[in-house]
């Protein structure tokens, strides 16, 4: 391929998105060790602590296409920055909230302000580098950041929980805001490539009530909170809400996404990539947190160090994918890494946690690994298959891929794990059916039902809890490797066509 111009602060601009993306990506996992603490500070519901660990990447799926098309249109620079100023506000907000709904409205301000940086920081890193190879180790630098950003976060949350109240989770966000912002300031250029055309309010209405419409009512039908009366409604506004969307984008000279970009296949197959493989990531991650404390005992922070092999797995995964890329080409390291990711994901559905030896943290490795590898791949796919001008739209395509399968997936894993716990918990029979009817909900809400009983009884129940959780996660685990060996399949077959840039 032709010579390209290099910036020479193309890495330092690196460095800079990155850390600007760090605390977005901590933020969704960080609350996963919170739970119990949550639970018993604000007196939050089972449903109420579900609406806040994932309010935040479920409302980040319907504004990042909007947020990337107005990036492409005015520039990076100016989205990003306010992007920072927004997150950051939001993360004091989140730090002093006072009950569960003044959290989750906080919540919802943070997922404003990271879906304007998301998109940003990858439509910057397919500006800045140019040259395909040098483009693949960037994405793949990236890649460790987001896997394992949200890999660590457990066990940021964890430390923190150990000496400090659970508002310094959001707390933290600060200092890296007040370091990130300035720095992005100075070093990303003024003057940059920008879309012709209007940034159109009423469509990017149109695309967020559509969305939101639809993952509300995918969150209420599975968890059986609204009855069906209510929500096919709510079904067919949101479909209304996209058919528009989709029918303007269409006859539009310049659309908000330009729908020819799903006409790749390789952007289809990230998109898949990244929708399967961060929903399984998200909702194993939160429930070997929940598995670790309840079941087990373990401290939050503790349960964080156990995590510790994800961690750095995911966190050498990113360059190792963008290598083997290079060498080997995308659909072979694709395929491979998702096909050893659900091998490893069944062996931990029948491990022993209690006497996890070397090969549950071995396990655990792999896991972070490969799904680590799989998501830097779906980012070599869907970026390498735009020009420079469309990098922010592509990369709001991938973020949504992102937010939406950690939201649905912690979403479908929670109900998934309420439904299987409900059927396998051993009740005592001397609890009254009210008390049986909450303590079935999820093993927090049979925790809270227990410190109302006599220690006796309280007893008796807890352990019923626990085996009942032991049983669902045994379950949970198989069924995601299961998801996981399919989505390999599915992704040898569409990135067929895809070859490795000369």
């Amino acid at each position: 391929m032709s010579a390209h111009y290099r910036d020479p602060k193309r890495w330092l601009v690196l460095i800079a998105v990155m850390l600007a993306f760090l605390p977005v990506v901590i933020d969704m996992t960080v609350l996963h060790v919170a739970v119990p603490t949550l639970t018993q500070s604000l007196g939050a519901s089972s449903t109420e602590v579900l609406w806040i660990i994932d309010i935040y990447p479920l409302l980040m799926a319907g504004l990042l296409v909007p947020m990337g098309t107005l990036a492409d249109r005015i520039g990076n620079r100016k989205v990003l920055l306010t992007g920072l100023t927004i997150f950051g506000t939001a993360s004091v907000i989140a730090a002093f909230s006072q009950s569960a709904s003044m959290l989750i409205a906080a919540r919802v301000l943070l997922a404003l302000g990271g879906s304007m940086i998301v998109p940003c920081v990858l439509g910057t890193i397919r500006r800045t580098f140019e040259d395909d190879s040098e483009r693949a180790i960037a994405l793949g630098m990236w890649g460790t950041v987001g896997s394992a950003g949200a890999a660590v976060g457990p066990l940021v949350g964890g430390g923190l929980l150990e000496h400090f109240w659970w508002g310094s989770v959001f707390l933290i966000n600060v200092p890296v805001m007040l370091l990130v912002a300035p720095t992005c300031y100075m070093l990303l250029s003024r003057h940059e490539p920008t879309s012709s055309g209007k940034w159109a309010l009423g469509q990017a209405l149109l695309l967020i009530a559509g969305m939101i419409s639809l993952v509300y009512a995918v969150k209420a039908g599975f968890s059986g909170s609204q009855p069906m009366v209510i929500l096919l409604p709510i079904v067919a506004f949101g479909l209304a809400m996209l058919w528009l969307f989709a029918r303007k984008q269409l006859r539009s000279d310049n659309p908000m996404l330009d729908l020819s970009l799903f006409s790749h296949p390789a952007i289809v197959a990230g998109m898949v990539m990244a929708l399967v493989a961060t929903g399984a990531l998200a909702g194993v991650e939160l429930t070997l947190a929940q598995e670790l404390q309840y079941v087990i005992g373990k401290t939050p922070l503790d349960a964080g160090l156990f995590m510790i092999p994800i961690m750095v797995a995911a966190g050498i995964g990113g360059p190792i994918a963008g290598f083997l890329s290079n060498m080997f080409g995308l659909r072979l390291v694709a395929t491979a890494s998702l096909l050893v990711g659900a091998a490893a994901l069944a062996f931990l559905g029948r491990a022993d946690f209690h006497d996890p030896g070397l090969l549950v943290p071995l396990a655990l490795a792999v896991v972070g690994l490969t799904l680590s590898i799989g998501l830097t791949a779906s980012s070599i796919a869907i970026m390498g298959s735009v020009e420079p001008e469309k990098g922010s739209a592509a990369g709001a395509l991938e973020g949504t891929g992102y937010e939406l399968g950690t939201g649905l997936g912690i979403t479908l894993f929670g109900v998934f794990m309420a439904s299987v716990f409900s059927q396998a918990l051993q009740v005592p029979p001397d609890l009254t059916q009210h008390l049986a009817q909450q303590a079935s909900r999820s093993i927090g809400d049979t925790y809270l039902v227990a410190s109302q009983l006599p220690a006796e009884q309280a007893a008796a129940l807890i352990a019923a809890g626990k085996a009942a959780f032991s049983a669902a996660h045994v379950t949970l685990l198989s069924v995601a490797a299961s998801v996981i060996a399919v989505l390999a399949i599915a992704v040898y077959f569409l990135l067929a066509s895809y070859r490795k840039p000369a």
